[in-house]
């Protein structure tokens, strides 16, 4: 086994080199597509030799002191372990899938563009390896700014728009609210440096301790809890495939990230459920939660629907840290691992849909299902996991949530979870379900009806469009026999024990 200086080094190093890489070989499109497909696959052997090298002491690597007691450094941890796979595992089948999406679509720029996703990459595992605040605060920095050009990458009127409402929000909201929680947290604690059970636990005032999680709350815009959510929609103007970047790979995954790593080694598990300073929380992640979904519900473009679906599924593990317990911790650390696979199931089938129909609009998909099944079936399979459904994956973190909430007798959260659910199947079962069993409609519906003949009306997008969500969405079912396994990963760093799925 390497050292770890060496995996750190190398699980950061791929990604920004092929970052520089695929603008070196611009004009090289085979060469520069397959190298970072190789470099993904080496970015992910590096983080699963991480995983497999963590021995539960941390293993702090310090790169270097910027001043006394704020230093650029890297240490392991269950939840940032965690997601470093996910976030270096998905580029795999994004990258895949974006080189299908970019070819069969005929978009241009693709060097830039996979230059960007490659960078997001590295900075999204600096946030997973960060070893303070001072780390985490940079590479999230590093996040926004690398995203950007994906945002805006069709360059149109409204491409720029949504770029700027993505970068407004999120810069702003990360210098005004997350770098004075940064900041004052690191006076008042005396130090930035993560520590279980938290760094705050002198702070005798239950008002501070509030005022700073509203900051760190607020601050992560990435995490879109309301009202800073807008930015979420107005990036859906980009190609689909930095969609999935943004709503499972990296980018809202680094956010809701960053909110159970602060409640657990900032704030500590314990003191916050102590103080109460997280109750007022509780009830703003379920009101997004809520309110979102039923915004959802009235959306008729795919991309529009997904996103809010997004700002509400992002809130549950917010809840989750809210809650202040251990179930809740766990529950919402096995939902950024379901989440992430059931809505980038979702992205690329939407994806997969423009590319072979160029259809946007929900009204239009009547009967494709016929034309396009793997693509609708693996749909289907994605939506059913967000829904919370057995046995797909996304059930387990949803009954964690349910036991947190029933742990703090929160019995309206516990209510407010179940009609979500029943929200989340309103506005995502119709989908697939008028694609198989409702009759196509509009020019070229002739080959689409159910009395054509199969190879006839077979109709799906490129391979490498339709390949990588069917994968994902076979992973949907396979994390539902391991989420006692991701909860067992997790449960050391917590007070209190728990299972999930026993």
């Amino acid at each position: 086994m390497m050292a770890i200086e060496t995996l750190y080094a190398l699980a950061l190093l791929i990604p920004l080199a092929t970052s520089a890489l695929c603008m070196i070989l611009k004009d090289r499109h085979n060469a520069r597509d397959w190298l970072t497909f190789v470099a993904a696959l080496a970015t992910f052997a590096c983080t699963i030799a991480i995983a497999l090298s963590f021995d539960g002491s941390g293993q702090r690597v310090e790169l270097f002191t910027m001043l006394p007691g704020f230093a650029l450094a890297f240490h392991l941890e269950p939840l940032g372990v965690i997601f470093s796979l996910v976030a270096s595992g998905l580029w795999i089948v994004t990258h895949v899938y974006g080189v299908g999406y970019m070819r069969g679509n005929k978009e241009k720029n693709h060097a830039r563009f996979f230059a960007c996703f490659a960078f997001a990459i590295f900075a999204a595992l600096g946030i997973a390896f960060s070893a303070n605040l001072i780390t985490l605060f940079l590479f999230y920095e590093l996040l926004t700014v690398s995203t950007y050009p994906l945002v805006t990458h069709k360059g149109t009127a409204e491409a720029k728009a949504g770029g700027r409402t993505y970068l407004g929000i999120l810069m702003g909201t990360s210098i005004v609210f997350l770098l004075t929680a940064v900041v004052w947290s690191s006076v008042l604690a005396g130090t930035s440096e993560f520590k279980e059970g938290g760094i705050l636990g002198a702070v005798e005032s239950p008002l501070t301790l509030a005022i700073l999680l509203a900051l760190f709350a607020f601050g992560i815009g990435k995490a879109a809890l309301m009202p800073f959510h807008r930015w979420l929609p107005a990036a859906m103007v980009a190609p689909t495939p930095v969609s999935a970047l943004l709503h499972a790979v990296a980018v809202v995954k680094a956010g809701v990230f960053c909110v159970l790593k602060i409640d657990v080694y900032v704030f500590g598990v314990d003191r916050l459920a102590e103080t109460g300073a997280s109750n007022w929380l509780i009830w703003l992640a379920a009101f997004s939660i809520l309110s979102a979904s039923m915004v959802a519900m009235t959306k008729d473009n795919l991309k529009a629907r997904l996103a809010y679906s997004t700002i509400s599924q992002l809130s549950y593990i917010t809840l989750g840290m809210a809650l202040a317990t251990s179930m809740g911790v766990i529950g919402g650390g096995v939902h950024i691992v379901t989440h992430a696979l059931g809505k980038i199931t979702l992205f690329m089938c939407a994806g997969a849909i423009y590319v072979a129909t160029h259809k946007t609009e929900i009204s239009q998909m009547q009967g494709l299902g016929r034309a396009m099944p793997f693509t609708f079936a693996a749909f289907g399979i994605g939506a059913l996991s967000i829904i919370g459904l057995p046995p797909l994956g996304g059930s387990w973190s949803k009954w964690a949530l349910m036991m947190a909430a029933a742990d703090t007798g929160h019995i309206v959260i516990i209510l407010v979870l179940m009609v979500s659910s029943l929200l989340n199947v309103a506005y995502l079962v119709p989908i697939f379900a008028k694609g198989f069993y409702l009759p196509a409609q509009g020019e070229g519906s002739v080959a689409m009806n159910a009395d054509t003949p199969w190879r006839e009306r077979l109709s799906e997008a490129p391979l490498l469009c339709v390949l990588p969500p069917c994968l994902t969405a076979i992973l949907c079912i396979i994390s539902f026999f391991y989420a006692a396994d991701i909860a067992a990963f997790i449960e050391p760093i917590v007070s209190a024990k728990a299972e999930v799925g026993q």
